[in-house]
């Protein structure tokens, strides 16, 4: 049975998707299962979010649609159907959805139908803690901003091959059929800035809404399921390097004593002072015959 922490674990590689309530345009994303759902919602101001289990969907359940009576599991697949939709940008024309934000919270509230039934149903959102907000949002955008800057630097180095190339041909004496073709040499600090100048303002200027493309959206679930990937490694790496010490110990509870000849060389080394020339030397004490060990019954 998927506790909350796999539940979470298979929440980060979902992407993040472009979702409207209204006039208000969010970042949302959620995985459902069996054994619950978790939904991640943010205005790019806030983020909030919502873990409920089994017997939280049931309790609610009862209290929002009394007239229906179906197993928990109907009503977390009745949700799924209704969210994942949305989130691929293709709600359903029969469900509405409203969100209400208040002390310090959010509410979204879902109106649809199950089993020809009207069928209710509120997220009650908080906070999201910061490292969550840190696992889902933060480190991935950080990983995928760096991914796509050594994708730039490959195609700016795969550029210049391709303009070397062309300058060969050209020193060869070949030419172009359809002089439309021609282009410059590539200049990489030109077209930086070029980009900053024209086209960066172009793009911050196309709204929150945009945040997450379908490209963007790939990159994201690539960059989390490698994520995921290190998270597995780093757990396995722990749980040997814990074994090892229980191993050992078990093979020797108690480590072996020092040999007693080599205890009373030590003592009799650091207390026995130096001899001089009129002293003789004294002979070395005979060992004490160890005493046989009594038995209970002896």
């Amino acid at each position: 049975m998927e506790g909350s922490e796999e539940l979470e674990s298979s929440l980060l590689t979902q992407p993040w998707a472009s979702v409207c309530f209204g006039e208000s345009t969010f970042l949302a994303k959620a995985c459902f299962r069996d054994t619950g759902y978790i939904l991640l919602i943010s205005d790019l101001s806030s983020v909030w979010y919502e873990s409920a289990d089994a017997k939280a969907v049931g309790q609610r359940s009862k209290e929002l649609n009394k007239r229906l009576t179906v197993p928990v599991s109907s009503f977390l697949h009745r949700l799924r159907n209704l969210m994942c939709p949305l989130l691929a940008g293709q709600p359903d024309a029969a469900t509405s959805f409203s969100c209400h934000c208040a002390a310090g919270g959010l509410s979204l509230h879902v109106k649809s139908e199950l089993s020809g039934l009207p069928f209710y149903w509120d997220f009650h959102c908080c906070p999201t803690p910061v490292e969550m907000v840190s696992r889902h949002l933060v480190r991935p955008l950080i990983q995928m901003s760096l991914a796509l800057q050594y994708q730039v630097q490959e195609l700016t180095s795969l550029l210049l091959q391709k303009d070397a190339e062309i300058e060969d041909y050209r020193e060869s004496g070949a030419a172009l059929s359809r002089d439309r073709l021609r282009t410059e040499p590539f200049q990489e600090k030109t077209f930086q800035q070029n980009f900053m100048a024209e086209s960066l303002p172009r793009i911050c200027g196309a709204g929150e809404g945009q945040a997450f493309t379908s490209a963007l959206q790939q990159l994201y679930t690539a960059v989390t399921q490698q994520e995921a990937k290190q998270a597995r490694k780093r757990q396995r790496s722990e749980d040997t390097e814990g074994l090892a010490p229980a191993e050992e110990t078990a093979e020797h509870p108690c480590p072996p004593p020092p040999p007693q000849e080599d205890e009373t060389a030590s003592s009799s080394e650091g207390t026995t002072p130096a001899s001089s020339p009129a002293q003789k030397p004294r002979l070395p004490a005979a060992k004490a015959k160890p005493k046989k060990a009594k038995g209970l019954f002896s």
